[in-house]
């Protein structure tokens, strides 16, 4: 897999090498103090929610994800006309007012700072969306990725190329 690690929202961002540009990012959310918020099935069926919803993504797409039960893993294409950082900023922000109302709490959810790696164009995206939708596999939640309700990539049922 073709990564270039990126800092968090607390760093400066290094411009991406020249001639190659940023396709997508792989991201990692991790919940306020590592809680396993997402152990409650509807905390997890709100953050589901929030992914398909493309309008918490702004102008970038959502093209896999996992939701596991302290943190959430995403793959998303950027739409290029607002900042990665604005971007996980306002999911963050609306994500964790739905969350917190589907389950009756209050206060912040998710840490500060997040995971990137920013993937160049010629990354192969499928193989990085397999790598976070066995993310269940991996922590032995369950045995076959079908068992795991809380994931998606919109290469479902696509038999075709990338």
């Amino acid at each position: 897999m073709d990564t270039q690690p990126l800092p968090t929202a607390s760093s400066p961002r290094p411009a991406p090498r020249a001639g190659r540009p940023i396709r997508a990012f792989h991201l990692g959310l991790a919940t306020r103090g590592g809680e396993p918020l997402f152990e409650d099935f509807n905390a997890a069926r709100t953050m589901a929610a929030c992914l398909h919803e493309a309008t918490l993504a702004g102008d970038g797409r959502m093209l896999a994800w996992v939701v596991m039960p302290e943190r959430v893993h995403c793959l998303l294409q950027s739409g290029g006309a607002r900042p990665l950082r604005d971007a996980v900023a306002a999911f963050k922000s609306g994500s964790a007012r739905r969350v917190n109302r589907a389950i009756g709490r209050s206060g912040p959810l998710w840490e500060p700072a997040w995971e990137d790696h920013a993937l160049q164009a010629d990354a192969d995206l499928r193989s990085v969306a397999r790598c976070i939708v066995a993310n269940p596999l991996r922590a032995g939640l369950v045995r076959r990725i079908a068992d795991y309700p809380f994931w998606n990539a919109i290469w479902l049922g696509d038999t075709g190329a990338a």
